[in-house]
Formats: C-alpha cells, sequence, structure tokens
C-alpha cells in the first residue's frame, strides 16, 4: 500500500513538473484580436469607445455584476478619460485610461488588479469602407509566469476572443440603430 502510495506521489510531482515546464514554453505576450464590420462611419462609433459611460451600452463585461461599482474620472471622453470598476469574480477590479483617440484608432491602458493582476493595451482600429467601417479589436500585453501556466489550461485567445465577438456585436447593434 505505501510503495503504492509513493508511485502516485511520484507521478503527480511528475505531471505538475511536466506542466510547469510545458508552461515556459508559451509565449511572453497575449495577443487577442477580432473584428466585425460595422454599418456606420467612424465618427458614429468612435464615441461609443471614446466615452466610457457609454460602455453599458454594448461591453460585455457590464452586464456580468448588476451591482458593478463604477467611478470615472479625468476627461470626460476622449484622451485622459478614467474608468475604474470593482465587482464580482466575474469582473473582478481594474483601471482604464484612454492614451490616445484619433480617427483610426482608440488606445486604452488597461489594468486589472482583481482577480489577477495584468496590465495590457487595448486598441480600438477603424477602417472606413465606404459607408461601414471595419472595427477590430486588440488587446496585447506580457504574459507572466502565472498566464503561461493558466494558457496550459484555458485558451485565452478563444476565452476573450468570445467577449470581444460578443462586445462587437453589441457595438455593431448599437451603432446601427
Amino acid at each position: 500500500m505505501i510503495r503504492m502510495m509513493k508511485r502516485v506521489a511520484v507521478v503527480f510531482v511528475v505531471l505538475i513538473a511536466a506542466v510547469l515546464i510545458y508552461a515556459t514554453t508559451k509565449p511572453d505576450t497575449l495577443h487577442v484580436e477580432r473584428s466585425a464590420s460595422i454599418q456606420a462611419p467612424v465618427e458614429k462609433i468612435r464615441p461609443l469607445i471614446e466615452d466610457f459611460h457609454v460602455w453599458t451600452a454594448w461591453s460585455p463585461y457590464e452586464k456580468r455584476d448588476p451591482a458593478l461599482k463604477r467611478a470615472f474620472s479625468g476627461a470626460p471622453r476622449g484622451k485622459g478619460a478614467i474608468y475604474e470598476w470593482n465587482g464580482n469574480s466575474e469582473v473582478g477590479q481594474g483601471r482604464m485610461e484612454i492614451l490616445d483617440s484619433n480617427p483610426s484608432q482608440v488606445s486604452i491602458q488597461l489594468d486589472f488588479i482583481k482577480p489577477f493582476e495584468g496590465h495590457n493595451i487595448a486598441e480600438f482600429k477603424f477602417t472606413p469602407r465606404g459607408g461601414s467601417t471595419d472595427v477590430t479589436w486588440v488587446m496585447r500585453g506580457p504574459s507572466n509566469y502565472l498566464g503561461k501556466v493558466m494558457s496550459v489550461f484555458i485558451d485565452m485567445d478563444d476565452m476573450i476572443g468570445r467577449d470581444f465577438e460578443t462586445g462587437l456585436g453589441n457595438m455593431k447593434s448599437v451603432a446601427e440603430s
């Protein structure tokens, strides 16, 4: 019985070591990107992103916690606008600040505090196509060792990408109405 328990313990340790070693081979950066074509000009879409007060109309994260605490500071919209949130385990806690806004893109510093610390850049890029606009939502940033271990078990591109697709679909509905 004791030999069997030792073998199980050795196998368990080897499996954990294998996962930890495999995690070191994962990329040092996180990059998630999704696009949608919206039948509206950039001038109608960009304000939906530049003004954090209207994110409730389209962001997939806003509806996950009805008791979400929000704080707005800095500029009312555009460069310098700041949005901080604190919510349940699905939305966590964090802060966004618009770093730049111009006709071709909006860049946002995205800092997660809980459940895991993370520092990323989110970008919304606009490509006009006649009467429509292709909107690309990108998130990129470093992937620390914990992030690499998580990526062994969770496909972050798939998980975050689904949220981006939902958000872009919501944005499309709002901008086209």
